[in-house]
């Protein structure tokens, strides 16, 4: 396969992210402000995004702003300069305030005391709406620690964007797709700081670290950290370390990556010293590794060259950890349980832009098929046959991977599941009989095909026994254990027969809008499951406004399009929304589009 060649990206603009993956909780922060509600606390570590939500929820509003900074923690009412006289007093300044019908608060926990006390106080007395933005994990007065607890007002604590909504923005912020091992590296390193999340993406951009993926439109990032000025200052609290035992000991954990060290080969006074200021951690096996993901990288781009070599010299091999890695993925998979697993090893060589062994890469791609993360399985597989282009099981799965995400040409490698002479894949690509291949009959809708191929009494059979019963309460059931156990896209596919096979309207929506949920975390996938499921319950317009909307098309195109007025079309998205049991147009595809090619 080529190697694709370095050409950089256009210098990141200095305009904000888009505003994306938060639609629940900006729906439940404006609940929580409506007339006649006392207001909120948001709470979360540093870098999730509480100042963006919140700006996103009080938008169009008359909402009076005020935030705490560090330089103004002695001046008595210092955040509330703007609004309040000098020498005012605490019950004057609740008096003078009551009448704020809206009050944001930011960075609470940097409040003076005067400040914290007068929201404590407006809090008590109620009367005005108060949406109050704290940091967790870090000291702050204790009328600002009083509100954090949630005793006055209600709590949202803010968690990590997860990974597919992380996609999303770092796609819309790159301006280009980026292939799904580059997205889960980002996530990773990022550790759910958006603020980190934005200066790698800057920093990979301003140096031209992301190269275009032959024969696609992704753009991918392997290779090291870029030690650009902002990521130094972010990992300030290791590069900094000034006592040259800590720092051998951080530079060594650093070297030994992906591989963790035994504690027994470092000094246990200078661990407990790292440990205590939150660098390193100590794993339950007796090893320990860096705190940070990205705190590795960066100690060993700033280590000169000598020590880089004397300390890349006490490497343990990587390939026993990979093996074990590639037998324990094999063995989930024959005991059907894919819950996310660490793979660091994989990981590290692939950050590394190393060679992926073919058969760990099979391996890795299908784990990752089975799960229904259709692109990070195609990734994987074009490592694999980056390394060793006719490899048949990377092709197999990378041809499997295309067809799920609807990139199939419809003619398919004669080896994979869906060869005309076996048309509903009971054997592999080698021929052997595969559980998981015959399972794509039940997929398919055709349960008999695979009687005497599924395991008894296993998951796989009883979703069988359940479609062909047209049992949608039992389709249900196994859908959700299908998700306990990892495989969201087949989950997904038996919520959505289950759709088809409940009388109880009711029944209906929960299980469609189950399976619309788990679909969007599949990357992309399209099934024959998957598609249609409710056009039919849909007036024509309606029908005619969805598949617009699904295909990419804004409200004011539609109605450009369809002589309509942009409010018009607006009210049959809604209509259909609620038919759906859809949030937004982010779930149509998986509801209305078929896909172009048969599933993997």
């Amino acid at each position: 396969m080529p190697q694709p060649v370095s050409v950089p990206l256009s210098p990141p603009l200095s305009v904000p992210w888009p505003f994306t993956g938060r639609e629940e909780e900006v729906e439940l922060v404006r609940r929580s402000l409506a007339a006649g509600r006392p207001g909120i606390v948001v709470t979360g570590r540093a870098g999730r995004g509480r100042t963006r939500l919140a700006t996103e929820a009080v938008r169009g509003t008359d909402a009076a702003r005020v935030a705490g900074t560090p330089g103004t923690r002695n001046t008595p009412f210092a955040a509330f300069a703007p609004l309040l006289p000098g020498d005012v007093t605490l019950h004057r300044a609740v008096q003078l305030l009551a009448r704020v019908r809206l009050l944001l608060v930011d960075d609470a926990h940097l409040l003076d005391d005067a400040s914290a006390a007068l929201v404590h106080q407006l809090a008590v007395q109620g009367r005005t709406r108060l949406l109050v933005l704290v940091t967790d994990d870090v000291p702050a007065p204790g009328a600002v620690t009083r509100l954090r607890t949630g005793e006055l007002l209600p709590r949202l604590p803010l968690e990590p964007l997860p990974r597919e909504e992380t996609a999303h923005l770092l796609t819309a912020a790159a301006g280009v797709p980026l292939d799904a091992l580059t997205l889960d590296r980002l996530h990773r390193l990022s550790g759910g700081d958006l603020r980190l999340l934005r200066d790698l993406l800057d920093a990979l951009r301003e140096q031209g670290r992301l190269t275009r993926v032959p024969h696609s439109d992704e753009w991918r990032w392997r290779g090291p950290v870029p030690p650009t000025p902002a990521l130094r200052e972010r990992t300030a609290p290791v590069l900094a370390r000034t006592d040259p035992d800590e720092r051998e000991t951080l530079d060594r954990l650093a070297f030994a990556e992906p591989l963790p060290l035994p504690v027994d080969a470092l000094d246990l006074r200078i661990l407990e010293r790292l440990e205590a200021d939150g660098l390193i951690h100590a794993d339950d096996d007796a090893t320990v590794r860096l705190a940070h993901p990205l705190h590795g990288p960066m100690l060993r781009a700033a280590a000169g060259r000598l020590r880089a070599r004397r300390l890349t010299g006490t490497w343990a091999p990587y390939e026993p950890a990979l093996d074990a890695e590639s037998t324990a993925l094999a063995g989930r998979i024959a005991r059907m349980d894919v819950r996310a697993t660490p793979t660091p090893v994989g990981e590290w060589l692939v950050a590394e832009g190393r060679p992926v062994p073919p058969a760990y890469a099979a391996v890795r791609a299908r784990f990752s098929r089975l799960r229904g993360e259709a692109r990070e399985a195609a990734a994987w597989a074009r490592e694999g046959l980056a390394t060793a282009p006719d490899d048949t099981a990377c092709q197999y799965e990378h041809a499997l991977a295309a067809s799920l995400l609807g990139e199939a040409d419809g003619t398919l490698a004669p080896h994979t599941a869906y060869d005309a002479r076996d048309p509903y894949g009971v054997h592999d690509a080698y021929g052997v009989h595969d559980p998981y291949a015959a399972y794509d009959a039940v997929r398919l809708g055709a349960p008999e095909r695979a009687v005497g191929f599924l395991p008894p009494d296993g998951v796989l059979a009883r979703h069988a026994e359940a479609l062909a019963r047209g049992d949608g309460p039992a389709l249900d059931r196994v859908a959700e254990e299908l998700a306990d156990r990892g495989f969201l896209l087949f989950a997904a596919e038996a919520h959505a027969q289950a759709v088809r096979a409940h009388r109880d309207p009711r029944a209906a929506r929960t299980a469609r809008t189950r399976a619309v949920a788990l679909a969007r975390r599949c990357q992309g996938a399209r099934t024959p499951a998957l598609s249609g499921l409710v056009l039919g319950e849909l007036t024509a317009r309606q029908r005619q406004i969805v598949t617009l909307a699904a295909a990419g098309l804004s409200n004011r195109q539609i109605a450009e399009r369809l002589t309509l007025s942009v409010r018009t079309v607006g009210n049959h998205l809604y209509s259909a929304y609620t038919r759906l049991g859809a949030s937004d147009r982010g779930a149509l595809p998986w509801l209305v589009q078929p896909p172009r090619a048969r599933p993997a």
